[in-house]
């Protein structure tokens, strides 16, 4: 309990200090979400992207210069997540890594008669367990500014880093309940299978169909429709929105319009 107590001492200065107007311009201009919180979640993830944007290692990869307005922009929606949940500020990320659009990563695959073949894919972003995460400045601006219909980079790679937080790579992130945790199975699975069917047969989906890959791509492909695409999702998935709803302690749908639209 001790060793805490640097770290809240520390947390406390920093938000004592008043918030750089610059970066209230960077909410307003990069993150949508922002205008529609109501003034009290609004002070609580400026609070809470300080704290992310002071205690993580930030790093400009592929020729991206880390700016301010790089690292407030993909903070804020990392705390949106954080606004109803208990967190620790994802104490399991190490650092965040922003390339200027997409990258290419490499990758092993074992075929069936164990011959292994190294290559590269082209990615967006990624989630490490007890690692970074990587995302790519142009999606992360896209999405920030409600471009995708509804689809938010950012959100996707910091759902995984919840869902990590017990460990576990399972597309169930720590629940408070016996009860929640049946509740959100059921829902889920139901949800995920219905998914792999409507892909299959080429209906078009409100979910992104990416997230019929496994359960832990489609928690995070919901998360992503659940606050940016909340209305749809109550109105075609209420029993998905509703377990979402419990658990991030937050209703997207009931914010009402932007105030520019």
């Amino acid at each position: 309990m001790p060793l805490l107590w640097p770290k809240r001492r520390r947390r406390a200065r920093l938000l004592a200090g008043p918030f750089p107007d610059a970066w209230l311009g960077y909410l307003r201009d990069n993150v949508r979400l922002y205008a529609r919180l109501g003034d009290a979640e609004r002070a609580r993830l400026r609070d809470d992207l300080r704290v992310l944007v002071a205690e993580k290692y930030w790093e400009g990869c592929g020729g991206l210069a880390m700016t301010d307005e790089v690292k407030v922009t993909v903070a804020a929606q990392a705390a949106l997540l954080l606004l109803g949940i208990e967190h620790d500020y994802y104490s399991r990320v190490l650092s965040v890594l922003v390339y200027p659009t997409g990258y290419r990563a490499p990758v092993t695959r074992v075929g069936p008669a164990g011959v292994v073949d190294e290559g590269y894919c082209d990615r967006l972003g990624e989630a490490w367990d007890r690692g970074p995460v990587v995302v790519s400045w142009e999606a992360a601006l896209i999405g920030g500014r409600g471009g995708w219909d509804g689809r938010n980079l950012v959100l996707h790679e910091f759902a995984h880093q919840l869902d990590f937080a017990d460990g576990l790579k399972d597309g169930t992130p720590p629940l408070q309940t016996r009860s929640q945790y049946r509740r959100w199975h059921e829902v889920m699975t139901r949800e995920y299978r219905r998914l792999i069917r409507e892909s299959e047969e080429g209906r078009a989906t409100l979910l992104d169909e990416y997230g019929a890959t496994n359960p832990p791509e489609f928690f995070a492909v919901a998360t992503e429709c659940f606050f940016g695409r909340p209305l749809e999702m109550r109105q075609f998935h209420p029993q998905l929105y509703a377990v979402l709803r419990r658990y991030y302690g937050q209703d997207p749908a009931a914010w009402g319009r932007d105030p520019d639209e």
